[in-house]
C-alpha cells in the first residue's frame, strides 16, 4: 500500500500528531515514491498531520484503583504508582459515534503494556507503533522455542523498535510499584495447536486483583482450582466468551501443508467460554465483579472479526445467561461495550 492509500484508508476524523523530521521524511517519500495529491485533496490530506504535540495528560493520583475498559480486550488498570495497559486496540475520536476512551484518554506514559497472546484483535501494531514512544515496558508471553504457528512475541516488538521486551511465564510474577504481574495459564482458542504463546494475567495492586482472562476455554476446571489455592479469590474477572469461535483454517490455514478435512476444521476452532465453563471459573475464584469482554462487539472492530451478532447468536445468548447468574449470586456483572470505568 502507498503512503497516500495508507493515510486515506486510516483517517478517522483525527490528525496524527508528527515531528517536523516525520513530516519531511513523509514528503521526501512521496517524492520518490512519485506519489501525488490532486490539488482538490491537498487541503484534506495536510489535516490528516500535525506538528502541535497534544496537551499533556495528567498522571492518574486517585487513592484508589482505576480501571478503564477501552473496548474489546483493551484494559487500563492504575493506581497512584503505575500503569498497566492491557492489549491495547484503540479507537480514534469519531465526531457523533459511540461514547468511547481514544488516545486521549491514555495516559502519558505507559508503565507496561502486557499482550495476551497474537491474534490480530489482541496484538494490533498499528495501535502499539503509536504508542511507542510512552511505553517503558512490554510484557509478553514465553514462546515455546519458534514453531511457525507461534512466532516469538519478544523478537518481533524488539525488532520494531521497543527497547524494553520482558517474557513471563505461567505462574511467574513481576513486581510493580503497589503490587504484582502474574502470568496465568491460558487454555483453549488456539485450535488445539502447540501453541504457548498465550498468557491470562492476575494485575494485584494496592491489595486488589484484576484478573484479564481474554479467550480462555476453561477446558480443564482443575486449573482454576489450582490458581485459587496458590493466589485465593480475585475481586475482578474480565472474561472473554466468543464460544463459537473461526474455525482452525480462518486463521491457520496459511499455515498448514495440505487441506484439512470440513469435520476436523470445525472441531478445532478458535473459541472461548461459554456459559457453563465461564461459571466455573467463577466459582472457583469467587470474584465479587465479572465482565464479558472481548468480543468484538464494538464498530471500530468489525473490520478486524468480521462478527455481526444477532440476539440469537450463541455468544450473546450464554454471556447473557452468565451475566444473570452472577447477578442472581449477588456478583456485580455485565457484557462491556466500548466503554467502562471501575473504581476498586
Amino acid at each position: 500500500m502507498s503512503i497516500l492509500a495508507a493515510v486515506f484508508a486510516h483517517a478517522r476524523n483525527v490528525a496524527f500528531y508528527i515531528t517536523g523530521i516525520e513530516l519531511a521524511l513523509i514528503k521526501r517519500r512521496r517524492k520518490e515514491n512519485h506519489e501525488t495529491v490532486a490539488a482538490s485533496n491537498q487541503k484534506l490530506f495536510e489535516s490528516f498531520f500535525s506538528t502541535e504535540p497534544p496537551p499533556p495528560r495528567a498522571r492518574y493520583t486517585g487513592t484508589d484503583v482505576r480501571i478503564r475498559y477501552l473496548g474489546h480486550a483493551c484494559i487500563l488498570v492504575e493506581s497512584r504508582d503505575v500503569s498497566i495497559l492491557m492489549d491495547p486496540v484503540i479507537s480514534y475520536q469519531q465526531a457523533g459515534g459511540v461514547d468511547r476512551y481514544t488516545y486521549a484518554d491514555l495516559p502519558e506514559t505507559i508503565d507496561y503494556v502486557l499482550i495476551t497472546h497474537n491474534h490480530q484483535d489482541h496484538c494490533m501494531f498499528e495501535t502499539l507503533l503509536q504508542l511507542r514512544h510512552r511505553i517503558k515496558q512490554v510484557i509478553v508471553p514465553k514462546n515455546n522455542g519458534g514453531s511457525l504457528a507461534d512466532p516469538s512475541l519478544k523478537l518481533v516488538f524488539q525488532k520494531i523498535g521497543f527497547p524494553l521486551v520482558r517474557e513471563i511465564d505461567e505462574m511467574e510474577s513481576i513486581e510493580v510499584p503497589g503490587g504484582a504481574i502474574i502470568g496465568l495459564p491460558f487454555l483453549g482458542e488456539h485450535a488445539d495447536l502447540n501453541i504457548r504463546t498465550k498468557m491470562a494475567y492476575l494485575i494485584q495492586l494496592d491489595n486488589k486483583s484484576v484478573l484479564c482472562a481474554a479467550d480462555s476455554n476453561n477446558l480443564e476446571p482443575a486449573l482454576y482450582k489450582h490458581i485459587h489455592r496458590q493466589l485465593g479469590d480475585v475481586d475482578v474477572v474480565f472474561l472473554g466468551m466468543e464460544c463459537d469461535g473461526g474455525p482452525l483454517s480462518w486463521l491457520y490455514g496459511p499455515l498448514l501443508t495440505k487441506p484439512l478435512a470440513r469435520k476436523f476444521d470445525q472441531s478445532r476452532r478458535l473459541c472461548g467460554s461459554d456459559c457453563s465453563r465461564g461459571m466455573e471459573i467463577v466459582d472457583e475464584l469467587r470474584p465479587s465483579q465479572v465482565y464479558i469482554y472481548a468480543m468484538g462487539l464494538e464498530p471500530w472492530l468489525t473490520y478486524l472479526t468480521s462478527i455481526q451478532y444477532t440476539d440469537e447468536s450463541r455468544p450473546i445468548t450464554e454471556s447473557n445467561k452468565l451475566v444473570e447468574a452472577c447477578r442472581n449470586r449477588g456478583i456485580t456483572s455485565e457484557r462491556l461495550f466500548c466503554q467502562k470505568e471501575i473504581f476498586l
